[in-house]
């Protein structure tokens, strides 16, 4: 599923229209990075770039001049090379990157050097996002200083430099009706996999076992890449947030924490569920589990035109807080153990993040120091989790080891908010009923 070809000049104009008069914008391609020796990673184009281009390849750099007679729109890319492409695949090339990707211009990426300095001479503003490429920064860099050095014969280098992100960010923050149709598959992608997953766990088998059973499901459905590394956490290991080893055994009674989703024509989703190996949550594992799926439905309540970031989060923490007091795992007043953030011991994240062609996708959360409004458009996570730590000796035994973390993908509307993930079951009964109706004979 992709995007329509309309959809990237209506960015790149809305973008010139912000951008000051006299002014050019530049991104570079995502360089491509070496895993070991002469293999190289699976390239991925940055997504600033592919944002505003829809184009895939490396070594390529796009220049937006407003008003400039001869095309706005300049693109810097390889050149076909039969050779070459034989061993790396085809190139669109200079010659056919007008018709085929919608420039203005194209040139050589080789002829940058020659013709770059002459694009940004005269220029009162250079919008460019520095600090991210070192390597980028210097060549940028050594194109004004060659400007510099021409000076005396009448050369104006840029005036200012500007960040791009800026703009860019504000814009990607608000997704399109086509965007979000795109995160709406790739939800659905990711929720067929959770449920497979679901239904495939035996005790015995390994982490990394129902990582397969995610992959198979995103490939198959035609999502070639996780969006992130999968963590698949069984026992203990569900307690580490970031956990992607995913190679112990999983164990009978042990509970599964499973956080992945698949990218998809360059969009995320992200899925959080946690659910028992055996298919039966034991009364520990159950009543923490009620308490954070309670404080998600809280959570998802406030997500909605008007309100802002942090209320999600803060109705999530309330729940939590007050379970925790009931369970006897935290001691005190409610009001107390949240302004002195004593149930970060158990809960120490955010209860969400901006979704988008980033898994924690761009976007200021803060605006003018306060927490930021929420505007229709906006795709974000909700995912509270409570996880304590195996080696508490400050709780009882039967909590120790405990991970939980349930997370949901929204868009926010002007009453309230899609929940694009919803397939996954997530309510105890439910999800127990899923899994006795896949279990296999032996396991019952």
């Amino acid at each position: 599923m992709k995007l329509d070809a309309s959809e990237y000049p209506l960015r790149r104009q809305h973008l010139m229209d912000m951008m000051s008069p006299n002014s050019l914008a530049i991104v570079p391609a995502a360089p491509s990075t070496v895993r070991n020796r002469d293999v190289e990673h699976p390239y991925r184009q940055d997504s600033d770039f592919y944002y505003l281009t829809g184009f895939d390849e490396e070594q390529a750099v796009l220049v937006l001049i407003p008003g400039r007679e001869h095309g706005q729109y300049v693109l810097f890319c390889q050149e076909k090379n039969p050779d070459m492409e034989i061993w790396t695949g085809r190139r669109v090339g200079p010659d056919a990157a007008p018709d085929v990707l919608g420039v203005d211009d194209a040139f050589p990426i080789n002829d940058i050097d020659d013709i770059l300095p002459g694009l940004l001479e005269g220029k009162d503003k250079v919008y460019a996002n520095l600090g991210i490429s070192p390597d980028f920064d210097q060549r940028l860099m050594g194109w004004v200083n060659h400007i510099k050095t021409q000076v005396r014969n009448g050369a104006t280098p840029p005036r200012e430099f500007s960040a791009l992100d800026h703009l860019l960010h504000e814009m990607r923050l608000i997704k399109s009706e086509a965007e979000i149709a795109v995160m709406r598959k790739a939800a659905q992608i990711s929720a067929a996999a959770h449920c497979r997953a679901m239904e495939h766990v035996q005790p015995g088998q390994f982490e990394y076992q129902l990582e397969a059973e995610l992959m198979h499901t995103f490939i198959a459905a035609g999502s070639r890449w996780p969006a992130y590394p999968s963590i698949v956490g069984a026992g203990d290991n569900a307690c580490i947030l970031h956990y992607t080893r995913n190679d112990d055994e999983i164990r009978d009674g042990d509970l599964i924490l499973i956080d992945a989703g698949c990218e998809l024509d360059y969009y995320a989703s992200d899925i959080t569920r946690t659910f028992p190996a055996n298919g039966k949550f034991s009364n520990e594992q159950a009543a923490l589990y009620q308490l954070v799926l309670d404080a998600q439905f809280a959570a998802i309540a406030t997500v909605k035109a008007g309100n802002h970031w942090q209320q999600p989060h803060d109705a999530a923490v309330r729940v939590l807080v007050e379970g925790l007091l009931e369970l006897g795992l935290l001691q005190g007043d409610v009001e107390e153990c949240i302004s002195d953030a004593t149930y970060r011991r158990f809960y120490m994240h955010k209860t969400g993040h901006w979704l988008g062609m980033d898994v924690h996708d761009v976007g200021e959360y803060r605006v003018d120091g306060e927490p930021r409004m929420l505007e229709p458009g906006m795709v974000m996570t909700v995912e509270p989790g409570l996880y304590v730590a195996p080696d508490d000796e400050t709780v009882e035994a039967r909590w120790r080891g405990i991970g939980i973390r349930i997370e949901d993908d929204v868009v926010v509307t002007e009453t309230g908010c899609e929940i694009l993930t919803g397939d996954v079951p997530k309510t105890v009964e439910d999800i127990e009923a899923l899994m006795a109706k896949n279990a296999s004979p032996s396991a019952n």
